[in-house]
């Protein structure tokens, strides 16, 4: 499809750049009004995940994935929750990825940018507990990019019900996406995400001691070294090129068949080029990539208002394919 040049996302004057952006909502932005029904979904391989829950009575379900290091309480998540179970009236569910529910997960692996059969057991739970007839998959940075990778893969498979995908900010390239991450200014990303994943892997040593070698975190020189010492023994991929390719949506969106919209704000500070697949949008059906100026990193918001541009987004674009 062709790229969507002009956005009428407009930022706030406050929010002077992407790091701004990307930041203030984050530390900022309250959601109020959503009150999630927890349920504990138990995995085909005797691990869980939790599921937090929206019923309006609907058969259209809204199906949220967050980012790295993210979980269903995260702003961007709930607002858009907030907004498509009050304002559309439509059923959500917000899923947490293995052991970011509050509880770390009891395999050895926990989650990941690729990871796609969790998703997909969770889109087939959703479909037994209720006969939806319309699913929308919505995805936040990492969340994007399972989402677009699942559907990449599924191709003409998927589920009947799964209509269109929607995703904010995703890192569809991992091997750049690990690159920028290691720039000066991003060091208080890279800096966060390292700190709480080295917590859970701490965690995962206690319950499987003796299977990682927590001495390699002295060794992290480059956040490719946190993925060849962690990410790719974790996840059974032989080393950081593996996962970086088996992870990356952009390897695998030709095989989508719903309209796909994949909005990445132009001033996102932990987005590189690679992760703007222009060529494979421009020749594509179903994807269409919108790259506003301004937005920042799943930020997309203006201080005082309820809902961010992104949430309203998401509902004319689904007006307009569905």
């Amino acid at each position: 499809m062709p790229l969507i040049h002009k956005s009428t996302y407009r930022r706030s004057r406050l929010l002077r750049n992407g790091h701004f952006e990307t930041i203030y909502p984050a530390l900022f932005r309250k959601i109020d009004g959503v009150d999630y029904e927890r349920e504990r979904l138990t995995l085909s391989d005797g691990d869980f995940v939790d599921l937090d829950w929206l019923d309006s009575g609907s058969r259209k379900l809204m199906l949220l994935t967050h980012g790295l290091e993210g979980d269903s309480g995260r702003q961007y998540v709930k607002g858009m929750a907030k907004f498509f179970h009050q304002e559309k009236k439509w059923d959500v569910l917000a899923w947490n990825c293995r052991s970011c529910s509050g509880e770390i997960n009891r395999a050895l692996r926990m989650y990941h940018h690729g990871e796609i059969g969790d998703i997909g057991e969770v889109i087939q739970h959703a479909l037994q507990r209720k006969n939806y007839h319309t699913i929308v998959l919505a995805g936040f940075s990492m969340g994007g990019n399972i989402s677009m990778k699942y559907l990449g893969v599924q191709g003409s498979d998927k589920p009947e019900p799964i209509r269109a995908c929607i995703a904010f900010s995703s890192p569809t390239d991992l091997e750049a996406g690990a690159v920028v991450l290691d720039h000066p200014s991003n060091f208080i990303y890279r800096r966060r995400f390292l700190h709480y994943l080295k917590i859970k892997i701490e965690k995962k040593n206690e319950q499987h001691p003796g299977v990682l070698d927590l001495n390699n975190f002295k060794n992290i020189k480059i956040w490719r070294d946190f993925d060849e010492y962690f990410s790719a023994p974790l996840n059974q991929f032989k080393d950081a090129d593996e996962f970086y390719r088996v992870a990356s949506a952009k390897n695998f969106m030709a095989g989508t068949v719903v309209p796909t919209l994949l909005v990445s704000a132009q001033n996102d500070p932990i987005l590189p080029p690679a992760c703007y697949p222009k060529d494979i949008c421009e020749k594509h059906e179903h994807i269409f990539l919108e790259m506003p100026k301004h937005g920042g990193h799943v930020g997309f918001w203006k201080p005082g208002e309820e809902y961010a541009w992104s949430e309203r987004r998401a509902a004319t674009f689904l007006e307009e394919v569905l």
